[in-house]
């Protein structure tokens, strides 16, 4: 199954020729916020304001060596996974563009199904 993790496009140059990925949000929350292709339109309006380039990690579950754990943490009726540790980078399969839409939204149009 491929989750999806959004952030700027500068913060994975910095980080994708590296081991791990993840160290920032693991001493902030605790996990990696990550979405499934389906629900990341939930999540999405949450970037509309980043003015700089953003992508998605299209991370491989099968291949993510921490835990996942599909939780509901706000009670908003939605489970989404969070990466319980280091992010394994062998574990991103692809790097997509993110793709806002004439509303701010999200075009999934060019995302693996």
């Amino acid at each position: 199954m491929i989750i999806l993790h959004c952030l700027k496009k500068s913060t994975w140059e910095n980080h994708k020729d590296e081991k791990f990925y993840g160290e920032e949000y693991l001493s902030t929350c605790g996990f990696i916020h990550c979405s499934d292709i389906d629900t990341f339109c939930k999540v999405a309006p949450n970037f509309k304001d980043i003015n700089e380039p953003l992508v998605l990690l299209c991370i491989d579950t099968a291949l993510v060596q921490p835990e996942i754990k599909w939780e509901d943490l706000e009670d908003c009726g939605t489970r989404f996974p969070h990466i319980y540790g280091l992010l394994n980078i062998d574990s991103v399969v692809e790097i997509m563009p993110f793709l806002k839409d004439v509303s701010d939204g999200f075009d999934k149009m060019d995302l693996p199904l």
